[in-house]
């Protein structure tokens, strides 16, 4: 099962799928210029390009991820992303983000 598709930010789109005890996961889709802001949290990330060219930022670090290149961000990393051109992510989270699934 799968939420509904929501604003995450100005020019993202994101649909949070039902979790599981301890993994979870969701799409999110970009506008080319679009920007998900710098933030940190305590839970590992693993996030998958589904389409398009994303630049993220990983404390400091710069990576450009293209369809099929996955990152990990560790638990309390700061980080960010823009979209160079239209793109898409399937982010996944351990443990669950519970700030995201406060609605459910």
């Amino acid at each position: 099962m799968a939420g509904e598709w929501e604003q995450a930010e100005p020019g993202v789109i994101r649909k949070i799928f039902a979790p599981g005890e301890r993994l979870m996961m969701m799409e999110v889709r970009f506008e080319e210029g679009a920007e998900g802001y710098e933030h940190s949290h305590p839970h590992e990330q693993m996030s998958y390009c589904l389409k398009g060219r994303i630049e993220f930022r990983v404390d400091g670090r710069t990576t450009v991820l293209e369809p099929g290149d996955t990152i990990v961000v560790p638990g309390g990393a700061r980080h960010g992303v823009k979209a160079l051109e239209p793109s898409a992510l399937l982010d996944t989270f351990t443990p669950l983000r519970l700030d995201l699934l406060k609605r459910e």
